[in-house]
């Protein structure tokens, strides 16, 4: 979710770099803030820059005037030996302000970007393209622009273009995107199963395969126009649509969508079944709040919020060489507490085989019998082993399986929890095992874990077109959770340094937003267009605010400095703090935001809990859920407001 080890990240929505072939609880969801590669270079490159030959270069669709407008440069910056870095720099040469930028260029095989920063990048084979995100896009006439990028491999780009034309601003090449395919019809529905098929498309050069899109997300690219999707639920409505690709990547219009609904009927499990229907009221509880934060399980009860949830999701553990592994052992199940700091009032003994949070847990569970707990894996730190995961989703429902299921404390969780940042794109690493890893590995879960526990999952709310909702498969992994946590925080922060200004949790959109589709709103909106049923999803509430310094605005849209000083890092801080630091001074798209000073914040308050509680009613979803417990006051008047809230 937002953070691992006391270290919230620095953008959970933040580009993910998705190329095709969570810490702060919950969340991550959209295009990246700058972001520069930490590695350390080991032989450092002469810095060659060149401008790449552009004779016999394609053209790919997109604007035309802007086609001549723009150049792109190509400069190695580093080399290692064993990886390198590159940068392109994109120069406005026309007269006009340019709203958007694409790079596109071919490595030969062996050659790869692994991570990027201050762009979208993704790839389709051997061939390579570079958006901007949404904060760089606007580029006024002789501005420039640069995005970099992580590789492997020790080729050089070719086949450069920009904005669809040749990277020396030069005419634009003829060969043009192939048409629209037809809208696809479906045939041979089962309960798992349906074919479809399609007119073909037409182009100047010839087709060479299609994309098939479910709900949005690629399933399949296959090279005739017909395609069998399998693995599907009973009793569900999917949406197809199909693209075109020519012999030299580019991808043509979208085709009509077509929708489809399977034969048979489900219902969905239920994620209490001893209170069906019930709302679900989830907390996360962090293994180093007990470090410098100093909250611990007593706290639940003694600010009154064990009574008021429904499940608590415990995090995080690490996911390492393709397995579930422990994240702290020492404050898992080691740590000894006395009497006075135990939920039972009783002092652990030194030699007992599980203390820890753990224990306390147990002891909690005992006092609160209906609060569920889930182990929870993963997080943006420790999203990196995902992948290798997804690569033997058997071997590591496996390991998971083992872990949580230890007889040592198998009594204390009630299922496993995946917060996943992000498959098939990018979060504090770069994830590129496709679009169907997601739902492999929650598929993979699920038969190991079976129906009686719980199997769940964190979420990106990037409601942008074409964001991370849309590189991978939530509607077809939907089918194998009990419900989606959709992380509707951390939208925008101080890693934009100057600003704008802007609430981090927006429940909608509104006038000036910075990056459209970065909304509470957008994000349900769009699961929903997958198929995915409103009580599958958990909205998400930041027990934190996210602040500026240098604003002398009072309103969202301000210029700033850098980040607002915190407690615990710059551009945070717990609602507890800022409750009587900062106090609001208004509302926006259903959230909070101060000024004070020259420090401007914004965050979620009781009122603007209960005006969110009463749309998650209004919209059908299952419940929320919040990061992190120890956020609220000593009182838990946040968890207070989402208890009342889904009453």
């Amino acid at each position: 979710m937002r953070r691992a080890h006391g270290r919230r990240r620095s953008h959970p929505h933040a580009a993910a770099v998705p190329t095709a072939a969570a810490d702060l609880g919950g969340a991550p969801l959209s295009t990246a803030p700058p972001r520069r590669a930490p590695l350390l270079r080991r032989v450092a490159a002469a810095l060659a820059v060149l401008t790449l030959p552009l004779a016999g270069l394609v053209a790919v669709a997109g604007p035309a005037a802007a086609a001549a407008s723009a150049t792109a440069t190509y400069t190695k910056v580093s080399d290692w030996g064993s990886g390198f870095e590159g940068k392109w720099t994109v120069k406005n040469t026309g007269t006009t302000t340019l709203s958007s930028w694409t790079v596109e260029w071919d490595y030969p095989s062996g050659t790869a970007v692994t991570s990027a920063w201050d762009a979208t990048v993704t790839s389709s084979g051997t061939h390579w393209t570079g958006k901007n995100v949404g904060w760089n896009g606007t580029l006024a006439p002789g501005a420039t622009i640069s995005f970099g990028f992580n590789g492997t491999g020790g080729g050089a780009p070719s086949g450069c273009k920009v904005n669809g034309g040749s990277c020396d601003g030069g005419t634009t090449p003829t060969d043009n995107p192939p048409s629209a395919p037809g809208t696809p019809t479906a045939s041979g529905v089962t309960d798992t199963s349906v074919t479809l098929g399609w007119a073909a498309a037409t182009d100047d050069k010839g087709v060479k395969n299609y994309d098939v899109y479910r709900g949005g997300a690629k399933v399949a690219t296959v090279t005739s126009p017909s395609y069998t999707d399998s693995g599907l639920t009973k009793g569900t409505t999917y949406g197809y649509t199909v693209t075109a690709r020519d012999t030299i990547d580019q991808t043509g219009p979208s085709s009509g969508s077509v929708s489809v609904t399977t034969t048979g009927t489900t219902t969905p499990p239920d994620p209490d079944p001893g209170n069906p229907g019930a709302a679900v009221k989830l907390g996360y509880f962090t293994n180093w709040g007990v470090y410098q934060r100093n909250y611990h399980v007593k706290n639940l009860v003694t600010s009154g919020t064990a009574a008021k949830i429904t499940h608590i999701n415990y995090a995080f553990g690490n996911v390492q060489g393709g397995k579930c592994t422990i994240g702290d052992a020492y404050a898992d199940y080691q740590k000894t507490y006395d009497a006075s700091s135990s939920v039972s009032g009783t002092a652990d003994t030194w030699d007992q085989p599980v203390a820890g949070n753990f224990n306390q847990l147990r002891q909690l569970k005992k006092k609160y019998p209906n609060i569920k707990v889930l182990y929870s894996f993963g997080g943006w730190t420790w999203s990196g082993g995902f992948g290798q995961a997804a690569a033997n989703p058997a071997a590591f429902a496996q390991s998971c399986y083992d872990l949580v299921e230890d007889p040592r404390w198998a009594d204390v969780f009630d299922g496993i929890d995946i917060d996943w940042e992000y498959p098939n794109a990018c979060g504090l690493t770069c994830d590129t095992s496709g679009a169907a890893s997601l739902k492999n590995v929650l598929s993979a879960l699920r038969a190991k874990f079976g129906g009686s526990n719980l199997v769940t999952a964190a979420i990106s709310a990037d409601g942008s077109n074409g964001g991370k909702l849309d590189v991978a498969d939530y509607a077809g992994a939907a089918q194998h959770v009990d419900f989606y946590n959709v992380m509707t925080y951390d939208f925008f922060g101080a890693w934009a340094a100057q600003g704008p200004t802007a609430p981090h949790s927006p429940l909608t959109s509104y006038t000036g937003i910075p990056i459209a589709g970065f909304n509470s709103e957008a994000a349900i909106t769009k699961l929903k267009g997958k198929g995915i049923a409103g009580s599958k999803l958990n909205l998400g509430i930041g027990f934190y605010g996210r602040g500026w310094t240098g604003v002398t605005q009072a309103t969202p849209g301000g210029t700033a400095t850098g980040p607002a000083p915190g407690t615990y890092e710059q551009g945070i801080e717990d609602y507890k703090v800022l409750k009587n630091s900062c106090p609001s001074t208004g509302t926006i798209a259903g959230t909070a935001y101060a000024k004070c000073g020259s420090n401007w914040w914004s965050y979620d308050t009781p009122a603007t809990i209960a005006g969110k509680m009463s749309w998650v009613k209004q919209q059908g979803l299952k419940g929320a859920f919040y990061w992190e417990f120890s956020g609220d006051t000593g009182n838990g008047e946040l968890a207070t407001a989402v208890h009342t809230g889904l009453q």
